[in-house]
């Protein structure tokens, strides 16, 4: 969630910011603000706004009426506080000396504000970022420089949290601290970046590197130095950024989403071309002992949002190749739930950003249980991969839209290549019957391709239904996890209320929800249960409900004689069948959010990468 970009070196400070903000946006935001220190007149000049950047743009010109060659820059999402122009960052502190942004939470800040205003400091906020602007401030009274009295704040100050702080008594520096929220730095020729995403930076520089949990950074014209939680010197493994910053662009489509949804099928290629040799799973870099795969008693999977999705089909699959109990958790209820994890135990964490908290804690509990971690992230470099015994990247490049698309559908591919890789290892699955997943595999782009171009079609459908309030998704077995996802994307951009249900709770309650003109979308890809989903589209029909299923093309046929109406997929490997599968559910949200004139790329409320708890 938020974003943070900062800069030090011999150009004017807010156009950058701005520029980088605006790379940034995709992460959720509902207000934003620039502090920029002006040699000229010796002092720290802030400006914020509530709503979208561009009205913070406007008032600065671009940035050009702000003058100045250091400064700090953030979208904020409303944690503490509701939005406004007091409770935007940057915060200030008393004396307007020292500028603060921040992503995360400062848990105890209800205690230190209590202090800090029983010493005489005045408020003008909500936040508890303004805590730390004030707590810097206080550790300065003796005379303290900026960096000792950062050191001094970061010893009281409890949460997560990642930091850009500047001084009017320092400014020649950037202060940069990480803890449990991510903050990359990047390296110029006379000068230094400071961003939550690289996304914000790679235009200007394509070097950097990635802050760990603990570490303070300095930031100033001619170099980054690095200090562990003891403020002993670090030094920091530099990386090249190798995607384009088109590939961060949207190329002509009038919506990320709608780009990344047509991406998807090139992205397939790039998760699972490179995995398969000579008809068997290659995973490349793969450190886990055969003796401790063959030991597993169980795999726990533990994920949030669309990535806990991916686990619920997961589950399906895996358990049905492997023999062995997959549970599926959410990452937020992990280590509230005393987990049964040891040392027989594989967890598989997901996440798009790598650096999602709840997931972060979650690995952390697990691993502190004894358990051996493996995460299928796409954030080459991330906190959640860098805290993994294993990783599988996804490699499907910067995501940007707030609904993910292209990240889901490999996280799922690569979950089903992991799966059949154990398999082989665990001699749970016949070599034939592999190779006739992995054959499958090898089409799926060109067959995902195809269900892209009925993307007409699904548009006629969500025409059709897009102004109905309320839609319920039913499915059985694997499509009932398939349905989870396309719920979620409806009601994240759309704002329609929408359930998924398996279809066989229907009758245990839910079936009384269903009214003449309620949409129900029949999920009917799980071709060994397609009678029962037959079935269940009969009891909703005759209550005067609308359908709308989605199927294979063997069956469409038969479900066009009582559905309102189809969408069909390619017949592929029933495993593989929820990867088609998505990209139809996905488009129809797209649609019907379209329709009903929402954000689409920037849902109200919403964030990309969620790092507070």
């Amino acid at each position: 969630m938020c974003g943070i970009v900062g800069y030090i070196g011999k150009e004017q400070a807010a156009p950058l910011l701005l520029e980088g903000l605006s790379r940034l946006e995709y992460r959720g935001y509902d207000s934003a603000g620039v502090a920029v220190y002006s040699q000229r007149e010796g002092r720290l000049n802030v400006h914020k706004a509530k709503g979208r950047l561009k009205i913070l743009s406007g008032l600065l010109g671009g940035g050009d009426a702000v003058e100045g060659t250091v400064g700090v820059g953030h979208t904020r999402w409303a944690t503490h506080g509701a939005p406004s122009d007091e409770n935007s960052h940057p915060q200030v502190s008393r004396s307007g000396k020292i500028a603060v942004v921040h992503n995360g939470i400062i848990e105890n800040y209800g205690e230190l504000k209590a202090f800090l205003q029983s010493q005489g400091v005045p408020f003008a906020s909500e936040t508890d970022t303004e805590v730390v602007a004030h707590l810097v401030e206080y550790f300065q009274q003796d005379g303290a420089d900026i960096l000792t009295a950062v050191g001094r704040c970061l010893h009281r100050i409890e949460g997560a949290y990642a930091l850009g702080i500047i001084s009017a008594d320092a400014p020649d520096q950037l202060i940069a601290v990480r803890k449990d929220s991510p903050l990359i730095l990047g390296y110029g020729e006379g000068c230094s970046f400071l961003a939550s995403d690289v996304t914000a930076i790679l235009q200007y520089t394509r070097r950097v590197s990635y802050m760990d949990d603990g570490e303070l950074a300095v930031l100033t014209r001619d170099g980054i130095q690095c200090y562990n939680h003891l403020m002993q010197p670090v030094e920091k493994e530099i990386c090249a950024v190798d995607w384009e910053i088109g590939a961060a662009e949207k190329g002509g489509y009038e919506h990320f989403m709608f780009k990344e949804i047509m991406e998807q099928p090139e992205a397939l290629r790039r998760a699972v071309f490179p995995r398969i040799r000579d008809g068997e799973v290659f995973l490349e870099d793969f450190s886990l002992p055969e003796d401790y795969i063959r030991s597993l008693r169980n795999i726990h999977i533990v994920a949030c949002g669309s990535s806990y999705h991916v686990g619920m089909v997961g589950k399906y699959n895996l358990e049905k190749m492997l023999r062995i109990p997959v549970e599926v958790s959410l990452g937020s209820e992990f280590r509230y739930m005393d987990p049964i994890v040891d040392g027989k135990t594989l967890v598989v964490v997901i996440s798009q950003s790598g650096e999602t908290l709840d997931t972060m804690a979650a690995l952390r509990e697990a691993r502190r249980r004894g358990a051996k971690i493996l995460s299928i992230v796409n954030v080459v470099g991330s906190s959640i991969a860098r805290e993994s015994d294993q990783v599988l990247y996804t490699w499907a490049g910067p995501e940007i839209a707030v609904a993910t698309t292209k990240a889901y559908t490999t996280q799922l591919a690569v979950l089903n290549l992991l799966g059949l890789y154990l398999a082989k290892v665990l001699g749970s699955m016949a070599a034939e019957d592999r190779r006739e997943v992995l054959k499958d595999f090898l089409s799926l782009p060109e067959k995902l391709e195809r269900v892209l171009e009925n993307k007409d079609g699904i548009q006629y459908f969500a025409s059709q239904y897009f102004n109905r309030d309320s839609v319920f998704y039913i499915g059985r077995n694997i499509d009932y996890a398939l349905g989870l996802e396309g719920s979620l994307k409806l009601k994240e951009i759309s704002y329609v209320h929408s359930e998924a249900y398996a279809s066989g709770e229907l009758k245990h309650g839910t079936i009384s929800l269903i009214e003449p003109g309620a949409l129900v979308i029949a999920l009917g890809t799980c071709l060994r249960l397609f009678d029962k989903a037959m079935s269940n589209i009969v009891e909703v029909k005759s209550r005067g409900g609308d359908v709308l299923a989605l199927t294979t093309e063997s069956r469409a046929d038969e479900m066009a004689k009582t559905a309102s109406g189809v969408i069909a997929i390619p017949d592929a490997h029933p495993m593989l069948l929820p990867l088609l599968g998505a990209a139809p559910l996905q488009l129809y949200a797209y649609y019907v959010a379209l329709m009903r004139g929402c954000d689409i790329d920037k849902p109200r409320n919403l964030a990309k990468s969620v790092t507070v708890e």
